[in-house]
């Protein structure tokens, strides 16, 4: 068995040493990298602030956002708000419209708000065509019957580069959670 030089021989607790060494070079250059990313990352929007108001007047909530466990997972994507058959509709913000028309039997109008924000309201009737310019607070159709929602309401759901959120986000209407004493 040849005898290998003494510089290439190391013992035991070297190796270790150089491992650990290693281990700890690594770890360090890994958390550099990813703390000067999440520095230079932006924080997100404050949806709140975008001016949006609520499509119908006067407010009350039916039935609240209930969030899905997953994406396909069950839930409520929007809120059902109350306003009687042939009562108004407004745009929530100013957007175009996007779709106007029947879907499974029920209508529906979807604005495209840019940067990402898209609001489907229903059941509505309207006569306002595709690309259709309206602002804040214009008249966008009446409630119609029909749908998911029960009657005498008017479902408002929102989705942001494609995925539904909570409506409220936009309207400033999502209140602190209160942690409450156990027992």
């Amino acid at each position: 068995m040849p005898l290998l030089p003494a510089r290439w021989v190391r013992t035991a607790p070297a190796r270790r040493i150089a491992s650990a060494a290693l281990a700890a070079a690594l770890l360090f250059a890994a958390s550099a990298g990813s703390a000067a990313s999440a520095v230079a990352a932006p924080a997100p929007p404050d949806l709140a602030e975008r001016g949006w108001v609520w499509p119908v007047a006067p407010v009350r909530i039916v039935a609240p956002w209930v969030a899905p466990a997953h994406e396909y997972g069950p839930g409520h994507r929007g809120i059902d708000l109350a306003r009687g058959p042939g009562e108004e509709v407004t745009a929530p913000a100013p957007g175009v419209v996007a779709f106007a028309g029947a879907v499974a039997g029920r209508g529906v109008i979807t604005l495209d708000h840019g940067d990402g924000l898209v609001t489907t309201l229903e059941p509505v009737e309207t006569a306002l065509a595709p690309g259709t310019v309206v602002a804040r607070g214009d008249p966008v159709g009446v409630v119609s019957t029909g749908g998911h929602a029960a009657p005498g309401t008017v479902h408002f759901g929102v989705r942001w580069d494609g995925a539904y959120i909570n409506p409220m986000l936009l309207l400033g209407g999502i209140p602190r959670a209160i942690l409450l004493p156990c027992c």
